[in-house]
């Protein structure tokens, strides 16, 4: 009679001494004398250890604050965004009443605007735009009109400029 020797080397279920060529021979409880289950080896397995918390933690805090600096950031680019905006706004709106007022526009003029960003002060400056058609004849009433807007943003000076022709005949 002829015994298999996978089955003399494997002590399953039998509550011997364990075959240590199986995967999972530390995670086997062993009975003790008062009946109970003896698991040495799990408690290792079994829960995480105060470091393993702390560092998922501090990674945690890590991510939070990375997170927090990201929207501080867009928030910062949509306030500067907006303020753009506005001062854009302001030009446009200037540009608009002095086409649409009839006569010559003023020489200078300034405007100190509130925006809700702070003071922005609109600068209109005046001059007889020096054109010529193809002949050489010089064109009378076109004017040329520059618009500055300044502000201060974070101290540092900010300014937006457009230039742009009028033509009243006359």
């Amino acid at each position: 009679m002829r015994r298999d020797k996978s089955k003399v080397n494997s002590h399953q279920g039998r509550g011997g001494s364990p075959n240590r060529s199986e995967p999972d021979w530390r995670s086997r409880a062993t009975p003790s004398r008062s009946g109970t289950v003896n698991r040495p080896y799990l408690r290792s397995k079994c829960g995480f250890a105060l470091y393993e918390v702390l560092i998922g933690v501090a990674i945690f805090a890590i991510g939070v604050l990375a997170l927090g600096r990201a929207v501080e950031n867009c928030l910062n680019a949509s306030t500067l965004n907006a303020e753009e905006d506005r001062v854009r706004q302001i030009l446009s709106n200037r540009m608009a009443e002095v086409q649409a007022t009839p006569g010559f526009p003023d020489n200078a003029k300034e405007f100190k605007i509130d925006t809700g960003y702070g003071i922005v002060k609109l600068v209109q400056k005046t001059a007889p735009a020096d054109l010529q058609e193809d002949n050489g004849a010089q064109l009378t009433g076109v004017t040329l009109v520059t618009l500055t807007v300044q502000w201060t943003r974070g101290g540092a000076d900010q300014s937006q400029q457009v230039r742009f022709y009028v033509y009243r005949p006359g």
